[in-house]
């Protein structure tokens, strides 16, 4: 906080030019609302769920810098294919940021509000790419004594996505998963889970290295895309779990189709009678994420009981209802620092999120590198 009482915010604007700029922006600090409180934003993780309004389309490989270290100002093309659309936010500038953690200093006048002066807390609701944020009390979630920023960070996107699967496979009738990209930090912290309620698990990687990263956390049935054996070694998991849901954070190329595939094979093995219309057993892929921006293919050789669709937390939690998304916030907050512990490869600053290189490393959303923003850090 500045003699102006103003703060730093990182900032995502698409201009009619066919421009993305990002820069940071320096807001008047908001005052809480009568049941609202300040936080100071300590740590924001960048989810991949994040680059989509931080960076767009844009091709980050032709992004420029001007303005100074302390504030600068990236531009970067986007082809114009893609403006049609970003129609709906051309020209406004935009905060960024999912989720974050930091510190009470302000709060209205509630109790409710009264009462969180001075806590950690972790929040979910955009703009945690900045200094300050004011959010109602009963939105933030109080950290466990003896938490950092640090560890609280991601304990809404992640650890309430793999809880939500979980969930999910239970009121849709399912009994074992499959995950994609299954060694990133969700991947494992939906291990944990698994392996804590005694749900079977089929995790699948892309690398001989991320699979046995899952072995080393107890994962049982771990198969990595690239073997040669992929599709075997898919099927042999799913005949052992019985799994017939899959969430996929790949999105494009076959990896849909082919887990598909792989579930109508050990469906089969199971039957009884031939049947020209494949198995009875219903098989699903939720598609979650885009690590792959391919068309997603599908070659139909699984039967007609299946079905492909697209999963997205916050619908999720609508549809389950404030008490039983009461209930998951709550494990999350039991769990901090075990099955919910996140792991990031770097910190930076909001100033360094803006570097040209550092963009382009975190917009790999590779397995294994994690990025945290600190608002507060070089200032």
């Amino acid at each position: 906080m500045d003699n102006q009482g103003t703060g730093l915010q990182l900032r995502s604007l698409v201009k009619s030019s066919g421009e993305l700029e990002l820069s940071l922006a320096r807001i008047p600090i908001p005052q809480p609302g009568p049941d609202e409180v300040l936080v100071r934003i300590e740590a924001a993780p960048i989810n991949p769920s994040d680059l989509g309004l931080l960076l767009g389309p844009a091709d980050i490989s032709a992004a420029k810098v001007s303005g100074t270290d302390e504030s600068p100002v990236v531009t970067a093309p986007i082809p114009p294919q893609f403006m049609r659309a970003m129609g709906a936010r051309v020209d406004e500038s935009m905060p960024v940021g999912n989720e974050g953690a930091g510190v009470v200093i302000g709060a209205g006048d509630s109790p409710a509000a009264q009462a969180l002066l001075g806590k950690t807390v972790a929040l979910l609701g955009g703009a945690t790419y900045g200094q300050y944020r004011a959010v109602k009390a009963a939105d933030v979630l109080v950290l466990p004594e003896g938490a950092t920023p640090r560890d609280g960070a991601s304990c809404f996107v992640n650890p309430l996505t793999a809880l939500g699967m979980v969930e999910t496979m239970r009121r849709e009738g399912h009994t074992a998963l499959v995950h994609t990209a299954a060694a990133s930090n969700l991947g494992q912290m939906l291990n944990k889970i698994c392996l804590k309620d005694g749900v079977q698990l089929v995790n699948i990687v892309r690398s001989p290295e991320q699979a046995e990263l899952l072995r080393g956390i107890g994962a049982k049935h771990v198969v990595d895309s690239t073997s040669a054996n992929f599709m075997e070694e898919l099927t042999d998991a799913l005949v052992e779990t019985g799994a017939t849901l899959a969430f996929d954070a790949i999105g494009g190329g076959k990896l849909a189709g082919q887990i598909l595939t792989a579930m109508e094979i050990a469906a089969n093995r199971k039957m009884t009678e031939y049947s020209r219309y494949g198995s009875t057993t219903y098989k699903q892929v939720y598609i979650y994420g885009g690590l792959d921006t391919r068309i997603t293919e599908l070659s139909r050789g699984f039967g007609m009981a299946w079905g492909l669709g697209g999963w997205l937390l916050t619908p999720f939690l609508m549809k389950i209802g404030p008490v039983e998304a009461g209930k998951l916030r709550q494990r999350v907050a039991d769990e901090l620092k075990t099955t919910f512990a996140s792991h990031y490869s770097h910190e930076i600053s909001l100033a360094e999120a803006l570097k040209p290189e550092v963009i382009a490393a975190y917009n790999r959303r590779a397995t294994g590198e994690k990025y945290l923003i600190n608002p507060a850090k070089g200032l």
